[in-house]
């Protein structure tokens, strides 16, 4: 949620923004108009509460012979007062659901525009060549015995499947690296629930305009999360944080689920785009004037991660319309897939500046004594996507894998996984 006083001070600002994502700058003004209805109504109704208050102490010293014609005063003032809360609560309602069309203020910088208009920041590491025909990662995942997708539809459907054998291995592999990572600067692991409540799903911004890739228990209702992100996000809400000391940085590892909903015919093959896969997500808590250096902070880490994997990758700047309602800025790095000669997104890095904060009540206290929401950060350290970069960027001519150094110790000191004799 945005700021309401910056929507009353800056709106140019703000229209700005949603004009850079694609959106109607009319959201924008219906937000102003419902905020300036709801202050009216709550001003209106603290006014009758004031006169209630001065009333009913006049009417309890009033002499006997005044107290029957003053009662009935004040309980047609008292109806007054009812009528009127429920008008400011009815104006609350309305100004909460016009500024919930509002996606975050972008950072300034941030590349207007949708999906193609990002901007490349840097390319780092050689594209992989060979002298052979390479092989995909679900061919190569087959012949190592460690990708089964036709069970995987067989047990669940479409774009499900298994990890089997030195696949289930090299997935645990690389989040544990990803895990020691993660230790090594400061961060708490955390296994987090996947079954969030509606308030929490809508709070990290999770339910506006993609809220059709969610998967949704009705009998329950409760939404099962397509990152820790969103559980992470709940962690602190209504809460007020000591920031004394520095952030909070939290790394969760959990199952992630997603409907991929409208994608059908895309990635279908292989594991790029499934409904179900694993996740170790950095999530941060800071104050505001830090959110920045932070996000540039995780960025890094990212990229650590990626060079010690031996793989070619790009970090983009992604344009405003391909933002998530809840980021001001996001960082993508992908990483080239050699079967597919072009590079695939395999991390998102996403600074949501006091965005989700303000949804979820989660404060920090300033010098000065005073409460004031939190930024909050999110960026991928793994996932099971990352597979695919790692088995085809190090296949070899005889289809085996070559073992990235800093993975070996992960998986008991294998160098190379080899093909399984059919």
């Amino acid at each position: 949620m945005i700021d309401p006083v910056l929507l009353r001070e800056n709106p140019d600002l703000i229209r700005r923004s949603q004009e850079a994502r694609g959106e109607s700058p009319d959201t924008v003004d219906d937000a102003l108009s419902a905020d300036a209805e709801r202050r009216a109504a709550i001003t209106e109704f603290e006014s009758l509460r004031a006169e209630q208050n001065a009333f009913g102490k006049r009417v309890a010293s009033a002499p006997k012979e005044e107290k029957k014609e003053l009662v009935a005063q004040a309980q047609q003032l008292a109806a007054q007062v009812k009528a009127a809360q429920a008008a400011a609560s009815d104006a609350e309602e309305r100004f909460d659901a016009a500024v919930r069309r509002i996606g975050n203020v972008i950072v300034d910088g941030v590349p207007a525009g949708g999906e193609d208009d990002f901007v490349t920041l840097r390319e780092v590491g050689p594209i992989p060549t060979f002298d052979f025909e390479p092989r995909d990662h679900l061919e190569l995942g087959e012949k190592l015995d460690a990708i089964d997708m036709a069970r995987g539809a067989k047990v669940s459907g479409a774009r499900f499947y298994f990890l089997k054998g030195v696949g289930a291995r090299l997935e645990i592999a690389l989040m544990n690296y990803a895990l020691d990572t993660a230790l090594a600067n400061g961060f708490t692991p955390m296994i987090t629930p996947t079954l969030v409540k509606p308030e929490i799903m809508q709070g990290t911004g999770f339910l506006g305009a993609h809220a059709d890739e969610v998967y949704r228990l009705g009998t329950d209702d409760l939404y099962l999360t397509g990152t820790s992100e969103v559980a992470l996000a709940g962690y602190h809400s209504d809460e007020i944080l000591d920031l004394d000391d520095g952030a909070l940085r939290y790394a969760g590892w959990s199952t992630c689920f997603r409907r991929e909903a409208g994608s059908g015919g895309k990635d279908t093959r292989g594991i790029i785009r499934v409904h179900q896969f694993n996740k170790l997500e950095m999530f941060v808590y800071t104050v505001p004037e830090d959110a920045e250096a932070e996000h540039l902070r995780l960025v890094a880490l990212q990229e650590q991660m990626l060079q010690s994997l031996g793989l070619a990758y790009r970090v983009i700047d992604t344009a405003a319309g391909d933002l998530g309602s809840s980021a001001a800025r996001k960082y993508d790095i992908e990483a080239w897939v050699p079967t597919q000669g072009k590079y695939r997104e395999l991390t998102s890095t996403s600074n949501c500046t006091t965005f989700q904060a303000r949804r979820l009540q989660t404060r920090y206290r300033t010098e000065s004594g005073k409460t004031t929401p939190v930024a909050t950060l999110n960026g991928t350290l793994a996932t099971t996507r990352w597979l695919v970069a790692l088995l085809e960027t190090h296949q070899q001519a005889d289809g085996t894998v070559a073992v990235p150094t800093a993975l070996q110790p992960y998986l008991g000191g294998l160098e190379v996984l080899r093909p399984v004799a059919a």
